[in-house]
């Protein structure tokens, strides 16, 4: 039997748009109060326009890699709402420059502090809640690359993105007993905005090839109707026509 999430409370990080607003307009549409997060307000006051024309939702401003910020939100959700059920974390970056030849350590630094410290900082940050309700679920948003490298998305991105699915791995070592699950959920190449900074952005054509936002969306809603007693500690999902089998170049125009 499906996990009825009528009324939970779900955080979803890098919510404005891409993965993370596809997961709260899915997890909106199945009944949970959604809170997103994101830097930018801009597309974090349009995503929320769009999500409570179909449900509960509320959209806050918030920098994953200020540590100090993600504590002091979690604590205010906690009091408002005395649980938190469901934390996404979408919130995710890549260097343009990401190569060895061309990354800076600056950008090194802003790729980890987003992808994977502000990670920790939100799953730190909501798992005593958690422990107390002896329930909880968090969907880490890892990547293809954080279990099979490429020069296409570089150092940073591929360390980070295979930490996310070690340190996802922790939390189900830790804290399982404790009703607490955790889920890796690993896309291949997903149309959106990330991919802008990418030094070639692909063209319209091969986004259109695609996994599309809304199919991560339904793949996280399926992770979080599983049945509290079942976790999914990792899932692929990727283009049926997945170009790191077929190769990179775009097929000649007709």
């Amino acid at each position: 039997m499906s996990q009825n999430l009528q009324g939970k409370i779900a955080w979803i990080t890098g919510g404005g748009s891409g993965i993370g607003l596809a997961g709260a307009i899915a997890l909106v549409k199945a009944g949970a109060h959604v809170v997103i997060t994101g830097r930018n307000p801009v597309t974090n006051a349009s995503a929320l326009r769009e999500l409570q024309a179909l449900g509960q939702a509320e959209a806050v401003l918030l920098d994953v890699s200020d540590k100090a910020a993600v504590k002091a939100f979690a604590a205010d959700l906690l009091a408002r709402y005395g649980r938190i059920d469901i934390l996404v974390t979408s919130a995710g970056t890549n260097a343009t420059k990401r190569n060895f030849d061309v990354l800076e350590t600056d950008a090194w630094d802003d790729v980890v502090a987003i992808n994977l410290s502000g990670l920790f900082y939100c799953v730190h940050a909501v798992l005593p809640a958690m422990r107390k309700q002896h329930d909880g679920l968090i969907i880490n948003v890892s990547s293809w690359a954080g279990r099979y490298a490429s020069k296409l998305t570089g150092p940073a991105y591929n360390a980070t993105k295979r930490a996310v699915i070690a340190l996802t791995e922790s939390i189900n070592m830790e804290e399982c007993e404790r009703g607490i699950r955790a889920c890796a959920l690993l896309p291949g190449e997903v149309a959106t905005p990330i991919l802008e900074k990418r030094p070639v952005p692909p063209s319209p054509e091969r986004r259109a090839a695609m996994v599309q936002p809304e199919d991560m969306g339904e793949a996280i809603l399926f992770i979080a109707q599983m049945p509290a007693r079942t976790v999914i500690n990792e899932m692929i999902v990727a283009p049926t026509n997945n170009r790191f089998y077929t190769g990179f170049i775009d097929p000649p125009k007709n």
